[in-house]
């Protein structure tokens, strides 16, 4: 007899029934989970499947029956403590995304079935109201968003996945790294060109936030310079504004001020994050006209660290120099832990700024770090970051208490794994976890 939970996190009502493999009806075992709600079954080893049933909606008739096949409650899983989590493919038309993963713990086992709303992640922003400071919101972004070049040290980002991909997918905070070149700024992740200009970014974001689907959406862009060991910061600084002034959209298309705005004031909009230096000469307002302008950013500072940006205390985790891939649970620890409420009030609001991102050569490249490598589900081989993620934002959506994720996610090959199966969970932790006062002004 196994134990397994099934959460319901969409505005339907879930029909379940269970049953053997010799039989699709369940021999009338069946429950009922309503919106928002948990129910914990007990699954015999004859009962290989789940049919889930959505009662009432309009795009997809309720006689239609999504099977989840019962390999997904049996899944390999190792003797010593572990977590596994998977996608259930589902139908075109299916109003779902539906997760399933299974824990293991001194000899018990729990399976849990996670069902959450089938976002349009091009436009997820539009769901949520105008009042939000964009600091209380749970926005997927992609580390060094433009390198796809430059295996296995340089690239973070999977040539499947450039940038109009990426948006698309819900991506909204970018991580962009530019140097100074004879034809303009140009995408750089170290030393290594990324074969994109500015031009095309600023185009390329544009064309996003100008589309008749996405004109409610924003975009979060840090931009950092990547040869300041060669051009001073105050040229890099002129070429950024120049730059955006005749590129698309010009400075109409920026949010500049220091200070955290809410989701209303920059619907169709790029909120600048600047992460370079300057004399701030030329900008509107100085150093107050360049966007959220860190105050402090040490290098890969293992315990995080936290500066302020008007009345927001902005708490970021950065640690990216991990000696090696055994350091990953370590890592998630510390990226993940930030995300969460702290243990004691503050006085101000916060804005949580994690890295999921990290290196180190020759035991530590970013491929192995996101990715792992081996068979981590058979026993064999290294997790890797991103799956860890998704098990503990599974384990918080199968909590009793409902989960409060607040933050900006840089992540590295954000596709892996199970095909952009953590930027819906991120997603969803909009919804989730609510408290009057921080998360409206």
């Amino acid at each position: 007899m196994r134990k397994l939970t099934i959460s319901n996190h969409t505005d339907n009502h879930v029909s379940i029934e269970y049953g053997s493999s010799s039989s699709s009806q369940g021999h009338g075992r069946s429950s009922v989970i309503l919106p928002s709600a948990s129910t914990t079954l007990e699954v015999t080893g004859a009962q290989s499947h789940l049919v889930l049933s959505n009662i009432v909606n309009a795009k997809w008739p309720s006689d239609e029956k999504l099977q989840v096949d019962a390999d997904a409650l049996s899944m390999r899983v190792p003797l010593v403590f572990s977590a596994q989590w998977k996608v259930v493919n589902v139908e075109d038309g299916c109003p779902w995304r539906i997760y399933r993963s299974k824990v293991s713990l001194c000899m018990q086992y729990r399976g849990y079935t996670g069902i959450i709303r089938m976002f349009i992640l091009a436009s997820f922003l539009s769901d949520l109201p105008d009042a939000i400071p964009i600091s209380a919101l749970s926005l997927p972004g992609t580390h060094d968003t433009m390198a796809l070049y430059g295996w296995p040290i340089s690239q973070c980002q999977d040539l499947t996945t450039p940038l109009p991909v990426q948006l698309q997918s819900g991506i909204r905070v970018l991580d962009i790294r530019l140097a100074v070149k004879d034809d303009g700024l140009m995408a750089f992740h170290g030393v290594y060109p990324q074969r994109a200009s500015f031009q095309y970014i600023l185009q390329t974001i544009h064309d996003f936030l100008i589309a008749p689907e996405t004109c409610g959406e924003t975009i979060v862009m840090s931009i950092k310079q990547e040869d300041f060991m060669n051009i001073s910061p105050t040229i890099f600084s002129e070429r950024v504004r120049d730059e955006i002034t005749n590129g698309a959209g010009g400075m109409d298309m920026w949010y500049l001020g220091n200070r955290i705005p809410t989701l209303g004031e920059v619907r169709g909009k790029v909120v600048m994050f600047s992460r370079f230096g300057g004399d701030s000469n030329g900008w509107k307002g100085g150093l107050e006209g360049m966007g959220i302008h860190p105050t402090t950013w040490p290098d890969s500072k293992k315990t995080g660290f936290t500066w302020e940006c008007k009345n927001t205390l902005v708490q970021t985790h950065d640690w990216y120099s991990i000696p090696s891939f055994l350091n990953i649970p370590e890592k998630v620890d510390l990226a993940t832990r930030i995300l969460l409420p702290p243990t004691h009030d503050l006085p101000t609001p916060t804005l949580n700024i994690t890295f999921f991102s990290a290196a180190s050569f020759p035991l530590g490249l970013p491929p192995a770090i996101a990715r792992g490598f081996g068979w981590p589900k058979l026993g064999f081989g290294v997790e890797g970051v991103n799956s860890r993620v998704g098990t503990w934002l599974l384990s918080l959506l199968s909590a009793v208490d409902e989960p409060r994720v607040r933050g900006w996610a840089f992540m590295d090959f954000y596709q892996d794994p199970e095909d952009n199966a953590i930027v819906p969970l991120l997603v969803e932790c909009n919804f989730k976890g609510f408290i009057h006062g921080f998360d409206t002004f």
